[in-house]
C-alpha cells in the first residue's frame, strides 16, 4: 500500500517515499527481466515447421521432465535433445537452424551480463563485471569448473504458467528445462554439474530473489548473484 506523505513528518515522508520508489523500481526491474526481453508467445509464432498445436504439445511433453526421463541422452534439454524429441513425436527431422529458431523464440539466447539487467541495474552490473566477475572466472579456470549464467523467461500462451530455466556456459552452450516451479530448481542445478566431478560456478541473474534459491545448494555448485535492484548495489 502506498504511503501518504501528507500524514508523515518531513523526515518520515522522505524515507517513506524513498522506500516506495525503491520497491517500485525493484518490482519494475524484475518484471522487465522475467517478462520483457526474450519471452515467447506461442500463439504468435509464424515460422518453423511445427504447427502451434505441435509446439504446445512439445512444451507439454518436456515440462517438468528431463531428457533421460524420456529415454533421451543428456541431463538437461539442449538443441540436440529437442530435435530428437520432435522427430520421435512427429517424425519431422528438425534442422539445427530450425531448432535454434524455436529456442530463440523461447528466450534461449546467449546474452551479455549487462543485457541480463534492467537499465536501473546496468551500471552496477558493469562494475561487478569489472571486479567480482574476474575473480569468479579465475577461480573457475583454476578449478577447471563449469562456469555458466542462469536465468529464466516466461512462455506466454501456455497453460499453466510455465517458465524456461536456462544456463548458458561461458562458451555459449545452452541447456535448459521447462517448468512450472517458481523457485530456482535444485534439480536443475544438480544437473549442471559436470560428469567429471568438477564443480560448477553458476551466476544467477535477477529472475529469482535470493530467498527463492534452494535452501540446500547441491554439493559442488557455487552460486553467485548478479547485482539487481532487489539485492542492492
Amino acid at each position: 500500500m502506498r504511503l501518504d506523505s501528507a500524514r508523515l513528518s518531513g523526515g518520515d515522508a522522505r524515507r517513506g517515499s524513498l522506500g516506495d520508489a525503491r520497491r517500485q523500481a525493484a518490482h519494475w526491474c524484475r518484471r522487465n527481466r522475467a517478462g520483457g526481453d526474450g519471452t515467447v508467445a506461442a500463439a504468435r509464432r509464424r515460422y518453423g515447421v511445427l504447427t502451434r498445436a505441435q509446439e504446445l504439445r512439445l512444451i507439454e511433453t518436456i515440462r517438468d521432465r528431463f531428457p533421460d526421463q524420456l529415454k533421451l541422452t543428456g541431463p538437461l534439454w539442449s538443441r540436440q535433445t529437442v530435435a530428437a524429441l520432435v522427430e520421435r513425436l512427429y517424425g519431422i527431422p528438425l534442422s539445427p537452424a530450425a531448432t535454434a529458431r524455436y529456442l530463440r523464440a523461447w528466450g534461449l539466447t546467449p546474452r551479455e551480463p549487462v543485457d541480463r539487467a534492467c537499465p536501473l541495474c546496468a551500471a552496477s552490473v558493469v562494475r561487478w563485471q569489472a571486479q567480482e566477475y574476474q575473480a569468479i572466472s579465475h577461480t573457475a579456470q583454476r578449478q577447471r569448473a563449469e562456469l555458466c549464467w542462469a536465468g529464466k523467461t516466461r512462455l506466454h500462451g501456455v497453460t499453466p504458467a510455465t517458465d524456461v530455466v536456462s544456463a548458458v556456459s561461458a562458451r555459449g552452450r545452452i541447456r535448459f528445462m521447462v517448468t512450472t516451479e517458481a523457485d530456482l530448481p535444485r534439480e536443475f542445478l544438480t544437473r549442471l554439474l559436470p560428469t567429471s566431478g568438477r564443480p560448477a560456478h553458476v551466476i544467477v541473474d535477477g529472475s529469482w530473489s535470493c530467498t527463492e534459491w534452494p535452501r540446500r545448494v547441491p554439493e559442488g555448485v557455487v552460486l553467485h548473484a548478479l547485482p539487481t535492484c532487489e539485492r542492492g548495489r
